[in-house]
C-alpha cells in the first residue's frame, strides 16, 4: 500500500469551492448529529516568535486525520503566508497514512466555506450587499463561498492594506468589489470579518437590522473584532461550544463578564439538522467560527479521493 503525497500545487489543481462547501456541509450535519470525533484543539503558544501552532485531529465519515497548523501574523513582512498547515490523512481501520498534504490553502477554503455555510442558514435570503473587514487570504474565500449562494449589487471592501483590496477587484472582475470604510463595509446585509486585531473594531451602531455576520478572525485566545453588544444584541451561533469559548469571538466578552455562555443560541450542527431554528424575521445573527478538525479532514478526503480519481499527486512506500 502506498501513500499519496499532495504538494501545495496538487491540491490548488484540485481544488473547488463548491466542492469544498458540500463537504463542510456534511461536517457540520455529521457534527450535530453526534457521528464524529474530535478533541479539543490544543496550542504550542510560541510568543517569542508572535505566532502558534496547533493539533487538530478528527474522524468524521470512515475518514481520520490530524492537521498541525501554525498562524504567524508578522509571515506576510518575511514573503511567507500568516497560515500554513499540513494534513495527515488516515485510514481508520488500520491506521495506515493514506496521504500527507499541503493544507495551507486547504485551511483557507475550509473556513471560508463555514461562512458559506453559515450564510445560507442564518442571512437573510433576499442579502445584496456584502461587506468584508479585512481582505487578505480568508476574505478570498470567504468571497468564493458568500457569493455561491447569494447574488450581490454590492460588495464593500475595507482592509488597512488596501493593496489586497485592488488584488480581489483584479481578480474577480465580474463581481461589484468597491473600497469602502470600516463603517460602511460593517453596515451591509451580510458581514464577514477576517481581521487578527485584539481589540474589537466593528461597532454596534454600525451594524443593521436583520444583518449576518460571519465572525472569523477570533482564533485564538485575546483576540476579538466586535463590539460585544453586537453579541448582546445578536443571535449568536458557534461552530463548537468549547473552542469558541477559549478562542472565538465570544472569548474576550466571556472572560469580561459581557457575555456569558448560555446567552450562545446554538451550534451551527444543530442548524443544520434542523434541531434548532436559523434565521428568524429581521434579527441580527452571529456565526463564531474558530475552525473545526472535522471540516479539514472532511475536506481532506474529498480532495485524496479526487487525486486518486484524477491521478494527482506521488505515491511512496511510507512504511519503507
Amino acid at each position: 500500500m502506498k501513500t499519496r503525497l499532495l504538494t501545495a500545487s496538487d491540491i490548488h489543481s484540485i481544488m473547488r469551492m463548491k466542492d469544498v462547501l458540500v463537504a463542510v456541509e456534511t461536517a457540520f450535519r455529521d457534527y450535530g448529529n453526534g457521528a464524529v470525533q474530535m478533541p479539543s484543539k490544543l496550542y504550542l503558544t510560541l510568543n517569542q516568535f508572535n505566532g502558534d501552532f496547533r493539533a487538530m485531529p478528527a474522524y468524521v465519515e470512515g475518514s481520520a486525520g490530524i492537521k498541525w497548523v501554525s498562524v504567524y501574523p508578522d509571515n506576510p513582512k518575511k514573503a511567507l503566508p500568516t497560515v500554513m498547515a499540513t494534513i495527515i490523512y488516515s485510514d481508520p481501520q488500520t491506521g495506515f497514512p493514506l496521504a500527507i498534504m499541503d493544507a495551507t490553502e486547504l485551511t483557507n477554503y475550509r473556513t471560508g466555506a463555514s461562512g458559506g455555510v453559515a450564510a445560507k442558514y442564518l442571512a437573510r435570503p433576499d442579502s445584496r450587499t456584502l461587506g468584508l473587514v479585512g481582505a487578505g487570504a480568508q476574505a478570498r474565500t470567504q468571497l468564493l463561498a458568500v457569493t455561491n449562494y447569494f447574488s450581490f449589487t454590492k460588495i464593500k471592501i475595507w482592509s488597512p492594506v488596501e493593496e489586497q483590496i485592488d488584488a480581489l477587484a483584479i481578480e474577480f472582475p465580474e463581481l461589484p468589489i468597491e473600497r469602502a470604510s470600516i463603517d460602511e463595509a460593517a453596515a451591509c446585509d451580510i458581514v464577514s470579518t477576517t481581521t487578527p486585531v485584539r481589540a474589537f473594531i466593528v461597532e454596534r451602531g454600525w451594524v443593521k437590522p436583520g444583518a449576518h455576520i460571519n465572525a472569523i478572525g477570533a482564533d485564538a485566545a485575546g483576540k476579538q473584532e466586535l463590539d460585544p453588544q453586537i453579541l448582546n444584541d445578536a443571535k449568536v451561533v458557534v461552530d463548537d461550544v468549547a473552542q469558541a469559548k477559549h478562542s472565538g469571538e465570544i472569548n474576550v466578552a466571556l472572560s469580561g463578564g459581557l457575555f456569558h455562555e448560555g446567552d450562545i443560541y446554538a451550534t451551527l450542527g444543530e442548524i443544520v439538522i434542523g434541531a434548532k431554528k436559523g434565521r428568524e424575521a429581521d434579527e441580527i445573527t452571529v456565526f463564531d467560527s474558530t475552525g473545526l478538525a472535522i471540516q479539514d479532514i472532511a475536506t481532506a478526503r474529498m480532495l485524496f479521493e479526487a487525486a486518486k480519481r484524477e491521478g494527482i499527486g506521488y505515491e511512496f512506500d511510507m512504511l519503507g
